[in-house]
């Protein structure tokens, strides 16, 4: 078996010097379903060329902006007769798209159904589609982090599955439900010995989770890794919520976390209203500096998300979240133009009204990276948009902002590791292929530059 994780060719992606983040855990929990009698083997784009290797069944996964390279993969293979399965989020949310390029297509989760699709394959029988069902996460097994290339900057852990929000542009509560699905803290535990980088991604779309069975499972989680022994630099995504409690900063602190990054998307409130990101509305948006003050005083840093192009921005609005950023507590920024990911009722409303402007599929899926724009945006043309998202990127970026950020996390959260992590993605973020124009830093040389201040 031959497990592909395509590379969007046309996003060289947030890393510099071919290093990459994570490593593709969808595949790793595919080998781990997977009966002993099958030898798998992992082909991952991000760091080997892609070349022709014999297989009997050919396993692929996809985001929508890998889509398009994993059609042309898939192609390859069945033109040798060689059966090919695709699965992941677009897939499942474009099932008759892929069909046409894929001999299968799996929706959904994997757990429910791999056992089922092996056992056709070797009795060749087939089908065309299996729909996965939703499972409790004791069900998934640790994946095969030994398929792994070593070359992953970071290592992966999954405590939860499944997110209760409802935002506007988020695929996740329709691809993994709107329930928490959790692993137990042992097998939490466990997985995290396992793995051997020592810098961390937790990838739950929410770690902190809601409410207060949630929030103890959170620290007991940190307590287990604190027991452990074990020391690793970690982040991982959160909740404003998380802010009002102490303890769990606390925890996470000493656990190892060093960056949390927030959904912050908007400093304006009728933007979250029609984002329907309702945890932030219920903050506040007056309240934003007290949340980034509460995790500063932990000794985190914040990386805020922001979304630039929703119905209501113009060209003030978005110089506007520009200065935001720059003047604010935030940390580091991952800037994402508004992309209408399929699945989602972004999606669906920009298709309905017509204003998904890179429509030629599947090869314009390749674009849909959050860092080209792919639609009509409502209160600007096109080139407006792109032309002043150009010049935003100028200014978020400038080294001077970025020193004085360094300098700002240094102070607030007098942890120089932090401060560390946040100027790291604040590069990684510059160098990002943006609007197919890649102007990079000099990632080692400017990073030392920043660092080398004497505090």
């Amino acid at each position: 078996m031959l497990l592909i994780n395509p590379k969007n060719i046309f996003k060289a992606g947030i890393y510099h010097t071919d290093e990459y983040s994570v490593p593709p855990m969808n595949l790793g929990v595919i080998a781990a379903l997977t009966p002993e009698s099958w030898d798998i083997e992992i082909l991952d784009e991000n760091f080997d060329d892609f070349e022709f290797i014999p297989a009997d069944l050919v396993v692929l996964t996809a985001l929508t902006s890998q889509v398009t390279r994993a059609y042309e993969i898939a192609g390859i293979y069945r033109g040798k007769g060689i059966p090919t399965v695709i699965g992941g989020i677009h897939a499942s949310m474009m099932p008759d798209e892929a069909l046409g390029f894929a001999d299968v297509v799996l929706k959904g989760e994997a757990e429910s159904i791999w056992g089922e699709v092996i056992r056709d394959f070797e009795n060749g029988e087939l089908k065309s589609i299996y729909q996965g069902t939703l499972q409790p996460l004791y069900k998934s097994p640790p994946p095969r982090i030994d398929l792994y290339h070593p070359g992953y900057a970071f290592g992966s852990l999954q405590t939860t599955r499944g997110c209760p929000m409802n935002c506007d542009f988020c695929s996740v509560h329709t691809f993994n439900g709107r329930k928490y699905r959790c692993k137990s803290v042992e097998d939490v535990i466990e997985e995290y010995k396992s793995i051997p980088q020592k810098t961390l991604y937790i990838i739950d779309d929410d770690f902190y989770g809601y409410g207060k069975k949630h929030a103890e499972r959170s620290k007991q989680i940190c307590r287990g890794i604190i027991d452990s022994g074990i020391k690793k630099e970690w982040y991982t995504f959160v909740s404003m919520n998380l802010a009002s409690d102490s303890e769990a900063l606390e925890l996470m602190f000493q656990a190892g976390c060093r960056m949390i990054l927030l959904g912050i998307e908007s400093e304006l409130s009728d933007q979250l209203v029609a984002a329907e990101k309702t945890t932030n509305l219920k903050v506040g948006v007056e309240n934003y500096e007290q949340v980034y003050a509460a995790i500063h005083k932990a000794g985190i840093a914040v990386l805020g998300s922001f979304i630039f192009g929703l119905d209501t921005d113009t060209l003030v609005t978005i110089r506007n979240r520009t200065d935001y950023f720059i003047n604010s507590g935030v940390d580091c920024i991952q800037p994402g133009m508004l992309t209408p990911l399929p699945g989602t009722g972004t999606y669906f409303k920009l298709q309905e009204e017509g204003r998904i402007i890179k429509n030629n599929f599947p090869k314009d899926w390749e674009r849909f990276t959050f860092f080209n724009n792919v639609i009509q945006p409502k209160n600007m043309t096109h080139e407006e948009f792109t032309a002043l998202m150009k010049e935003e990127w100028k200014r978020m970026f400038d080294l001077k902002v970025l020193k004085r950020k360094y300098l700002n996390t240094l102070k607030s959260t007098r942890n120089v590791v932090a401060a560390g992590w946040a100027l790291s993605a604040n590069l990684k973020y510059h160098n990002t292929v943006f609007e197919g124009e890649k102007e990079e830093y000099n990632y080692p040389e400017v990073f030392k530059e920043l660092t080398s201040i004497s505090v």
